[in-house]
């Protein structure tokens, strides 16, 4: 499929939509992108024609939407460059996948242990670990994140000692766009002999990840930011460790004999997800994950970035406009600070021009504290957007500068 963002936008209804007036410019993919019309006629047609609970039947319909269910495992393993199907774990999203590593490895970590983070972390990827600092003793070390929100890997190898277990760090930011070199991390981590997680949310939107390449033990991802519906995401993790890790949740599903004195567990990934799961949600993910592969994503990364780069040529031109993050390597997030002006303020002023962008610590308190600020506002751009829509952006930020001023 040829990338032509005017045929793109047609395939997403919702852009047609107007906000106070004004036609939309949604510039939150970074929160939640919008769906294509690909993901809603497949969760559609399923609900219409092949409903019914997975694996457990016997039956026509439940056996169409197990295939359906299994079959998007398979794109998620694809996408992902997993070794193998059963390497991928259904999710709610990369929160809970994250919180099952987290849960599982607590027959690996002792009082005293170390695990090592980055302050740029989304918060799904910092408190999952300060529960096992409460509840195991678990001792957190930082990574410092340099003043460009590049982190300083110096440092870094420098925080390892014999009590170090873990390292878990996001690929991609989700406030400042910089891209981390994780094979580096990972190469560094595993020559510690310690575990190896990767936050993948963002970096799996915007650029290819391949498995076997970066060699992460776990790596999570969400359906939502990638053109797909809510409610879903996956865990990737190496089959030696999902074998290794307790359960996450007990129920149905997940097991594979109950007798009154002990219960036997069902293989991976059954073994992980207990009770009935987001069928039509998985399906839809499938269906965005087999849309987003028709597209070249070199073409996709060039069309993003040549938006970021028009925005911030614009935005430059306001005197008190602060760019958070300007590391050489980095994906299409423009998170920005203007001074006297809160945030909220600038995103509410933008919205009344049909202009929509995320505004707050965007659930990385101690990124804010690194930049030296409480928040900030962040437009994200994806597939469907369009100069004329960041043109919109940068008047729009211009106004609520003189209208705060």
């Amino acid at each position: 499929m040829s990338f032509d963002v005017e045929a793109i936008r047609k395939q997403f209804p919702i852009l047609t939509r107007e906000i106070h007036g004004k036609p939309l410019a949604y510039l939150d993919n970074a929160a939640s992108a919008q769906k294509p019309l690909a993901v809603i006629e497949s969760m559609r047609n399923s609900f219409e024609h092949s409903y019914a609970n997975v694996h457990r039947g016997l039956h026509t319909m439940a056996n169409e939407t197990t295939e359906a269910f299994e079959n998007a495992r398979v794109r998620v393993a694809k996408f992902l460059g997993a070794a193998e199907n059963n390497e991928i774990i259904f999710t709610k999203g990369a929160t809970e996948a994250l919180n099952l590593v987290a849960y599982g490895l607590m027959d690996e970590i002792k009082a005293g242990d170390e695990i090592i983070i980055s302050k740029m972390e989304h918060h799904s990827n910092i408190v999952p670990w300060h529960f096992l600092r409460e509840r195991l003793g678990a001792v957190i070390k930082w990574i410092p994140v340099l003043e460009d929100g590049t982190l300083d890997l110096d440092a870094y190898k420098a925080l390892f000692t014999k009590r170090t277990k873990l390292v878990s760090v996001v690929h991609m930011s989700n406030v400042t766009g910089t891209i981390n070199p994780v094979k580096d991390i990972g190469r560094i981590a595993h020559e510690h002999d310690c575990i190896f997680v990767v936050d993948g949310t963002q970096a799996a939107v915007h650029i290819p990840v391949d498995m076997m390449d970066i060699d992460a033990d776990f790596y999570a991802m969400t359906g939502h930011k990638l053109y797909g519906p809510t409610g879903i995401g996956a865990l990737y993790g190496k089959r030696e460790w999902l074998e290794r890790l307790r359960p996450f949740q007990g129920g149905g599903e997940m097991i594979e004999d109950v007798f009154e004195d002990r219960v036997t567990y069902q293989d991976i990934p059954h073994k992980f997800e207990a009770g009935t799961p987001p069928i039509m949600e998985a399906i839809g993910f499938g269906a965005a994950i087999d849309w987003l592969s028709n597209f070249d994503r070199q073409a996709i990364i060039d069309h993003e970035m040549a938006l970021y780069d028009h925005a911030l040529q614009g935005l430059q031109e306001i005197n008190s406009f602060r760019l958070i993050g300007n590391a050489p390597n980095k994906g299409a997030v423009l998170s920005f600070a203007l001074e006297g002006a809160h945030a909220h303020d600038v995103a509410q002023i933008l919205d009344r021009y049909g202009v929509a962008v995320r505004a707050g610590q965007h659930c990385a308190q101690p990124l804010m504290e690194v930049f030296g600020v409480h928040s900030t506002a962040r437009a994200s751009f994806g597939i469907y957007n369009t100069i004329e829509e960041v043109d919109r952006l940068i008047a729009g930020v211009k106004k609520a500068r003189l209208f705060l001023s």
